[in-house]
């Protein structure tokens, strides 16, 4: 169940066709809400979506977009850091947190055709359908 996974982050704004799916479930996102690793952020073709990590992170998703929390881990006082992101479809801005400058090489984004490793700060990430 989700509450046995680490708490991700919060949903900062969500506009038009926002979803958050977990366990195959989509719920509409909402301003406030939770988001748990493993999650999926979903928008259809009016939505947008803005996600805070609880390092810092930003995400922001625009129209026919997703991307999967596939892990997060942020526990700095026993120097635990992970995070990969799925991107699956669609386009998204990635803002870096804590993680990126704590242990940059646990840091892995992934879309269907390679993984990025993160050095920079800010990244916009476009996926074509194939």
């Amino acid at each position: 169940a989700a509450q046995d996974r680490p708490v991700a982050g919060r949903i900062k704004v969500a506009s038009g066709a926002a979803f958050v799916v977990r366990d195959g479930a989509s719920v509409p996102a909402q301003a406030g809400q939770v988001v748990f690793e493993s999650d999926g952020i979903r928008t259809g073709g009016d939505g947008k979506i803005g996600v805070t990590l609880n390092d810092d992170t930003r995400l922001s998703l625009g129209p026919n977009s997703e991307l999967k929390l596939a892990r997060f881990t942020f526990q700095p006082a026993e120097s635990r850091f992970n995070l990969v992101l799925k991107f699956v479809s669609g386009a998204a801005t990635y803002v870096s947190g804590r993680i990126a400058k704590l242990a940059p090489d646990f840091v892995r984004l992934e879309t269907p055709a390679s993984i990025i490793g993160v050095r920079g700060t800010t990244l916009a990430i476009q996926v074509q359908p194939e």
